[in-house]
């Protein structure tokens, strides 16, 4: 190969907002992966790639070698990526030492589709038609060869620059960067230096037929795209973590180093319930991919039978362990740190909820007897037990994105938080919530369940009361992870969790 390709991922992503608060732009998933992974697979194997490091570089740097372990990254770190005298041209510039040859920039939010890497025998830029480009930069052509590159909001264009193109002469790119960045101009970029190009060498222009331009380097732009991409997986959006599928793999991603090492561990513990963990780093972890079916799928009341009793011989192996403590603290003190967040920009008094006087639920949970409550029954665990997370196989189940830890244990939960994950589960799931069928407002406070579903949940109910555990507490419990839920997520649902939760708790308490 006589070429590289340079991936700039060393930016603040300030546009996609919080999304970028807890890792890198080019890691936000888009259907099934990250953004990077589908730049990185437009390129053959044998490619050599050039990766700017800056906001968040090491996950950037962990990812890519934990999925692409065959592939040759050379990680140039940037010193300075953000604030005064940053720009992407100062990251490109980083750059110049490993970019001795021709080159393909490919900015880390563009993510294309049905569309071959042109050579290099000549320069070029890559431009599409987009129906909304005043937020793009754009291309003026004559005879399919590039005049000029504007600005953003300039009138009268071509096309929008998609921010990818071959370099060929690459000396006179950098001495036209070098040139550009010592003379202090701000913001320099890759444009700025094509610009100054274009009066001593070609570019010709390259098309991407229409619609098969994603942008994801902002918010609006990246809702669009995700719903142009299948999707095997319905997850709702963390800010702090996120998992990937791949076609033999799947990799998980925390912000949190202590989570991610806990979650290794406990699939450690768990080896002959869960897939197998084939690599991890950081903040990552890497497991084969379970050849089977999502439950959440596949689930009938006949194989929701066989699946409880499954679990009751395989997960929930008991201990004559004392967890009355932690399950004070998981059941008490994190919910009142969870309800401190949300109330602290919300109210909680009476309600009156579906025209059912409804307390505050502080004034509920007092009323709860703790030690009822928090007299588990210590057993190993899952931790997050839904259907979402269970594999039908040929031969049985296989669980996967397990809890990293019961109040800091990370070998004995409460059987009772299984029972309660999986309970909830039975009414509000991904399908349901990503269709909106719920209703929040205190009037009226419902959510649309699954018939199929209503039934494996009575299934549900009577195992528990034949196996001798105790229904009610796994109710109240239910509504208390409603509760726990709320201030995870976006408005309307953070509401709905809220409103829905205190409805139930004041039913079962009553």
């Amino acid at each position: 190969m006589n070429h590289k390709v340079l991936i700039t991922t060393s930016g603040l992503g300030s546009r996609l907002g919080e999304l970028t608060d807890y890792t890198n732009k080019s890691l936000v998933r888009v259907a099934d992966k990250p953004a990077i992974s589908y730049i990185v697979e437009m390129y053959p194997e044998d490619t050599e790639f050039v990766i700017t490091l800056g906001h968040f570089g090491d996950h950037v740097k962990q990812f890519l070698q934990l999925a692409y372990p065959t592939y040759k990254f050379t990680f140039v770190e940037v010193d300075n990526y953000k604030g005064p005298g940053s720009s992407l041209g100062y990251s490109i510039l980083q750059c110049k030492h490993e970019l001795n040859c021709p080159f393909i920039f490919h900015a880390s939010d563009t993510v294309i589709k049905n569309f071959s890497i042109p050579n290099i025998d000549t320069n070029w830029v890559a431009g599409s038609h987009k129906e909304e480009s005043s937020q793009y930069r754009t291309l003026n052509l004559s005879s399919n060869k590039l005049v000029k590159v504007n600005e953003k909001g300039e009138l009268g264009y071509d096309f929008s620059y998609v921010g990818l193109a071959g370099i060929k002469d690459y000396e006179l790119f950098f001495y036209n960067l070098e040139k550009l960045i010592y003379k202090g101009h701000e913001d320099t970029s890759d444009i700025h230096v094509i610009n100054n190009m274009v009066s001593e060498v070609e570019f010709l222009y390259k098309d991407i037929p229409y619609g098969n331009w994603f942008d994801i380097g902002n918010t609006s732009e990246l809702i669009k795209t995700r719903k142009q991409f299948n999707s095997s997986i319905e997850v709702l959006d963390k800010k702090d973590e996120s998992i990937f599928f791949f076609d033999d793999f799947v990799i998980k991603f925390f912000s949190d180093k202590t989570i991610n090492a806990n979650r290794v561990k406990r699939g450690i513990q768990l080896k002959h319930l869960v897939p197998e963990i084939i690599g991890s780093s950081n903040n990552f972890y890497k497991y084969k991919k379970a050849e089977g079916r999502l439950f959440s799928k596949s689930v009938d009341v006949n194989k929701f039978k066989k699946f409880l009793d499954w679990t009751y011989e395989n997960l929930w192996i008991t201990s004559n362990s004392l967890i009355d403590g932690k399950c004070y603290d998981f059941y008490i003190n994190k919910t009142k740190k969870r309800l401190s967040q949300y109330l602290n920009s919300n109210t909680d008094t009476t309600d009156v909820i579906n025209g059912v006087n409804t307390p505050s639920v502080y004034k509920m949970l007092s009323s709860i007897d703790e030690e009822w409550l928090c007299n588990g029954i210590a057993s190993q665990f899952h931790g997050d037990f839904i259907l979402d997370n269970i594999i039908e196989t040929e031969n049985g189940f296989t669980l996967i994105d397990w809890r990293q830890d019961f109040a800091g244990d990370l070998e004995i939960g409460d059987v009772y938080y299984d029972l309660a994950k999986l309970n909830h589960n039975l009414t509000l799931n991904h399908d349901i919530l990503n269709r909106n069928l719920f209703s929040f407002s205190k009037e009226d406070c419902y959510i649309l369940t699954n018939s199929k579903l209503n039934e494996c949940q009575k299934v549900l109910h009577q195992f528990i009361i034949d196996k001798g555990f105790d229904l009610n507490k796994v109710e109240v419990l239910t509504s208390i992870i409603w509760l726990n839920m709320a201030p995870l997520h976006e408005y309307p649902l953070n509401k709905f969790l809220f409103y829905f939760g205190k409805y139930t708790l004041n039913q079962k308490l009553n």
